[in-house]
C-alpha cells in the first residue's frame, strides 16, 4: 500500500510499504476512505514531537471501511463504515474508566505517533470496539472526518476546559481548523461575543462566516490593544490558545480578564513564559488537555441533527499522491 512516511524533522515521503495485518484479538484493519492533516502533524515535521520515530506512518484522523477484524472485536464486521478516533482507548484501565482515555495505559494518542497512522491506504486500529465509531448511513463523509480529532479537540480542550457560558466574551487565538472548531462549538453556550485573532485574512474571513463577532488580524502587533479597547479595559472571560507557540500564549495572558480562563489547545514544542507576576492575583484558571474524544458521540448527534456543520471547514480535496 501507499503511505506517508516520516523521515525526521522536515522530511516526509509517500512510499510503498506492506499493508498492516492484525496483531492482537481486539485489532481491526481499516481501509481508509478519507483522511486529513492535523496541526500536530506539522509540529511532528518541525521536530516538536520526539516520540515519533523515523519510519513512522503519519496521521491520526480519518474514516474508512473495516477490512478485517480480530477475534476480540464484537461491535464491527467486515464492510462496516467507521470513524477512526484519534485516541485509542482500551476501555478498561484506570484512565479510561476516569473518562481520560488520552492517557490510556495501552493506547491514548498512538496513531501516527508511536504506531503507524492513517495517512495511508490501510491502518491497523487497536481496541477497535472502543476506538472506532459506526458512521450513520446518511452521514456526509467529509463532515465525519472532522469528528476524528478537530471538533472534539476544539470542544473539549477549548470550550469545555474554558468553561464557556452564556454572556461570556470569548477570544480564540488561532483560526486554523481547531480554532474554527472551537468557534463552532462555543456557540452551543451562547457567549455574548467571540473574538477571533489570526495573521491570515482568509482564515479570519472564514471565522466571520462561521459566527465570529469580531475578527482581528494581529500582524501589526496591536491585537491586545484592540481587545482591551473592545472590553473597556477589562479583558475577556475566556482566552483559547489554538496555535501552540509562545506569542499566542502570551496574547492570552495579556487579554484574559480577572476571574477568567486561559484554555490551552495548541501543541507546544518549546517553553513559554508564564507571567505569574501579573496573574497571581487575578483569579485566573489555566487549563491544558490532550483531547479525550469522550465528546465524539455528542458531537456526532449534533452533526446528524444539523446543529453543527463541520463540512464548512473543508476547502480542498486531494488524492493521497
Amino acid at each position: 500500500m501507499k503511505a506517508l512516511i516520516y523521515h525526521g524533522p522536515g522530511k516526509k515521503k509517500l512510499e510503498e510499504v506492506p499493508k498492516p495485518s492484525l496483531r492482537e484479538a481486539p485489532d481491526a484493519v481499516v481501509r481508509i476512505i478519507k483522511t486529513t492533516i492535523c496541526g500536530t502533524d506539522l509540529h511532528i515535521l518541525k521536530g516538536d514531537v520526539p516520540t515519533v520515530a523515523e519510519g513512522r506512518i503519519l496521521g491520526h484522523e480519518g474514516i474508512g471501511i473495516i477490512d478485517e477484524t480480530g477475534t476480540g472485536v464484537s461491535r464491527f464486521g467486515k464492510g462496516d463504515r467507521v470513524l477512526i478516533s484519534c485516541i485509542t482507548a482500551c476501555g478498561k484501565c484506570e484512565y479510561c474508566r476516569r473518562g481520560m482515555p488520552s492517557h490510556c495505559e495501552q493506547g491514548g494518542w498512538i496513531l501516527g505517533n508511536t504506531i503507524d497512522g492513517t495517512q495511508a491506504e490501510f491502518v491497523r486500529v487497536p481496541f477497535a470496539d472502543t476506538s472506532l465509531h459506526p458512521i450513520p448511513g446518511s452521514a456526509e463523509e467529509d463532515a465525519m472526518v472532522m469528528l476524528s480529532d478537530i471538533l472534539p479537540t476544539g470542544y473539549e480542550c477549548g470550550v469545555l476546559n474554558g468553561a464557556v457560558k452564556p454572556g461570556d466574551t470569548v477570544a480564540i487565538i488561532g483560526a486554523g481548523p481547531v480554532g474554527l472548531a472551537a468557534l463552532l462549538t462555543a456557540q452551543f453556550y451562547a457567549p455574548a461575543s467571540i473574538i477571533v485573532i489570526d495573521l491570515d485574512d482568509n482564515r479570519l474571513e472564514a471565522a466571520k462566516q462561521l459566527g465570529a463577532t469580531v475578527v482581528i488580524n494581529s500582524s501589526n502587533g496591536k491585537a491586545v490593544e484592540k481587545v482591551m479597547a473592545m472590553t473597556g479595559g477589562k479583558g475577556v472571560d475566556v482566552a483559547m490558545e489554538a496555535v501552540g507557540v509562545a506569542a499566542t500564549f502570551g496574547i492570552c495572558q495579556e487579554i484574559v480578564g480577572a476571574g477568567g480562563h486561559i484554555a490551552n489547545i495548541g501543541v507546544h514544542g518549546a517553553s513559554v513564559t508564564l507571567h505569574l507576576e501579573k496573574l497571581w492575583s487575578q483569579n485566573i484558571t489555566i487549563t491544558t488537555r490532550l483531547v479525550d474524544t469522550v465528546s465524539t458521540p455528542l458531537l456526532l448527534k449534533s452533526v446528524m441533527a444539523g446543529k453543527l456543520k463541520p463540512k464548512q471547514l473543508i476547502t480542498h480535496h486531494f488524492a493521497l499522491d
